[in-house]
């Protein structure tokens, strides 16, 4: 398929329990053949909202690439599977897998630019593409991460007062709990259940991205004003520790929440990845 509105859509089973993640492939403008880009959003968001809306489809496009998005378990056009195995990291990372390689992504080989497969991910989806990109070193060609952390923020949510409140309106005494709970209310197209379905699977594997960092190139990207770009310079030690090429963008007066809807942070990503 060719052509810069060209979309193929369909649902994603794996083996075993079925999640149904919703996967599009984005045809690129000039079909320059060039390897596909994994986009991955954050956390009670989608797609559409995190990728499509914010022009990085487009832009992404433009620039020849080949786009596979997903929606995570319990986000925008995805199911919500009642399983909690469907929603811990370590599958959600199998389902990435078996997604690009439905998408006709290759191991990567040398000089071959239509091999492997760039990854950009964003908040939550940052630190699953950390991990994705460590466990998949002869796949993932470069990977950039918006928003990034050292520490997942949804590990530290207090589900038992997430639950009260929803139950009988007990107020949460923890303003991140607070604030994230308010953020999965927001859209009509999230399930709750799913949700905190997904809090719970992430507590049961923490993120410690020390104990497998990705070894390609990485490019970093944070707002100025993102409270958790302070953990940045730590992260991207870490990664050229393990031996990644790194670079870093903090992008003046954005924040975590409108980062990912700068210019400044398109262009970046769209020069890093052409290399």
């Amino acid at each position: 398929m060719t052509g810069r509105h060209t979309v193929e859509q369909h649902r994603h089973t794996v083996e075993g329990t079925d999640p149904g993640l919703f996967v599009q492939i984005h045809e690129p403008a000039n079909g320059a053949g060039l390897r596909p880009v994994l986009l991955i959003h954050g956390f009670s968001s989608s797609s559409k909202l995190n990728w499509q809306d914010s022009g990085w489809i487009t832009a992404l496009q433009e620039a020849g690439r080949r786009i596979i998005t997903v929606d995570l378990p319990g986000h925008g056009r995805s199911y919500s599977p009642e399983d909690l195995d469907s929603y811990t990291p370590s599958r959600i990372r199998a389902d990435f897998l078996q997604i690009v390689t439905d998408a006709g992504a290759r191991p990567l080989r040398e000089g071959d630019p239509a091999t492997g497969v760039d990854v950009i991910g964003y908040s939550l989806g940052s630190r699953l593409a950390w991990e994705f990109g460590a466990t998949q070193p002869d796949l993932v060609h470069r990977m950039v991460l918006g928003g990034p952390s050292t520490a997942d923020p949804l590990a530290a949510f207090d589900l038992a007062a997430a639950q009260r409140h929803l139950a009988d309106g007990t107020p949460i005494d923890d303003a991140s709990t607070a604030g994230l709970l308010k953020m999965a209310q927001l859209l009509p197209s999230n399930n709750l259940f799913a949700m905190l379905s997904l809090i719970e699977a992430i507590k049961e594997e923490p993120f410690d991205p020390s104990e497998a960092a990705p070894h390609m190139p990485l490019l970093l990207v944070a707002g100025e004003k993102d409270e958790r770009a302070a953990t940045m310079p730590e992260l991207a030690a870490i990664a050229a520790k393990h031996g990644a090429n790194v670079e870093t963008l903090l992008i003046p007066g954005r924040t975590h929440t409108n980062v990912v809807t700068s210019r400044a942070f398109k262009e970046a990503a769209v020069e890093f990845l052409g290399v």
